[in-house]
Parts: C-alpha cells; structure tokens; sequence
C-alpha cells in the first residue's frame, strides 16, 4: 500500500498521512525538506515531503487528536511561541505559517535555545530564536513585531499571567492564544481541575474569550490546551 496524504478538514496546511501498514498520523508539509527535528519520520507523495507529527511529544498534535476544534495559527501568520524549547512544535508551526508567516521563538535555557538555533533555525528563515525570559516581555520589545497568534508552554507559575502580559505588548487586536497549561508546574498540591479554573479566570480577567478547553490525556498527563481571543475593549 502506498502512502496517502489527506489535508485536514479544518486547518490549513495539516494533514492526515495514511502510511504503508495503513495507520493514519498527523503531518506537516517540510519547510526545510530533507531535515527533521526530532527523529520524525519523513515521507514524500506525489513530490511533496512531510513530516509526521508525534502527539506524544508536541501538545499542539496532542490537541488535535483530542478533537480541538479551533487552530487559528494559518499560512502568512506571524506567531509568538514562548517556551519554544529545541523546536518540536515550533518547527510545525514554522510548516504551517511557510515562508510568508513567522515564528518569533522564545526560550530562556540556553541550552535549548543553542539547540533550536543549530538544528532548526537554521535551516527555517521564517523563524527567529529570542533568548530571553517570558516574564520579562519588555526586555524584547523591539525584537518581536506585533503577531496574530500567541502559542504558550511554559512550565512556571502563572502561565496565564506570563502569556497576557505579552500579550498586552504583541498580540494585535482580535488575536488568538494557545496555552498549553501544565498543572503540575503552577501548583503540584491541588487538583489540575482546579488550576485549569484558575489559570482560565486569569484569561478572562484580561480580557480573552475563552473558545475552548482540550484535556490532553492519555498523550500528557495533567495538562490541558486553552484556546481563546483577546477582545480589546
């Protein structure tokens, strides 16, 4: 049997790739053909190569098969991605947005941060690493234009707080967010319910429209994916 490739029915520039033993798996169309990131298979059809897309180590992925209705990250968008760590699912956001979008990549472990230069961002000019702490948006004030999309996985308290303070400086009128929260890093005595709660009224008090909320088990455990849209008064 040979590969097949199906564009997702919902979202830009994802895809449904049906592999020879025919299992179905997430992909992305390879911005820098012939690399990978992380060990990703890569398969071509009909001239074209794509890279599967492992749920089990990018949350983006996790979300989708977990039935996430909205990804509002597209072809042309520019996209904040704080916690970019070495790329896994920077990399896929830099497929999707192709060569007229950006990815802005913060990172604050320099190691990371020398890994996502020296095998993604090089080979990915629509990508630019930005080592810096999130906590602290001002201090990249000038390296970030304003964005569409902002895409959050940090693993720190006030998740919520960090992704809405840049906001407030980035994220343009209308813009969407994703936050992958992770529970056990805000607060590992309560219930993840609980902090999904807290982190959500923090969203709301600052002005976002909560879309949708994606649990992401059995692919990550305690963690939960928030979609939602600033509305600028």
């Amino acid at each position: 049997m040979a590969v097949k490739v199906k564009a997702h029915p919902k979202f830009p520039e994802i895809y449904w790739i049906t592999l020879e033993d025919g299992t179905k798996r997430l992909a992305t169309k390879n911005y820098a053909p012939e690399k990978n990131v992380y060990g990703e298979r890569l398969v071509r059809c009909i001239g074209v190569e794509y890279r599967l897309w492992d749920p089990f180590r990018s949350k983006l992925a996790a979300a989708i098969l977990r039935n996430l209705k909205t990804v509002h990250i597209q072809p042309t968008h520019k996209v904040l991605y704080l916690g970019a760590a070495s790329g896994t699912t920077a990399s896929h956001v830099s497929d999707i947005v192709g060569e007229n979008g950006h990815v802005y990549c913060l990172e604050f472990a320099s190691r990371a941060i020398r890994e996502l230069v020296n095998n993604v961002c090089e080979f990915r000019p629509n990508m630019s690493p930005i080592l810096a702490d999130a906590r602290l948006p001002e201090r990249y004030l000038m390296l970030v234009e304003k964005v569409d999309d902002i895409y959050c996985d940090i693993a720190q308290p006030e998740q919520a707080k960090v992704l809405a303070d840049n906001a407030d400086l980035f994220l343009v009128d209308d813009g969407w967010i994703m936050l992958a929260i992770k529970a056990q890093s805000i607060d590992v005595t309560r219930e993840p319910s609980e902090v999904y709660k807290q982190e959500i009224d923090t969203l709301k008090a600052r002005g976002f429209q909560i879309e949708e909320v994606v649990h992401l088990e059995p692919y990550d455990k305690a963690h939960a994916m928030i979609v939602a849209q600033l509305l600028r008064k």
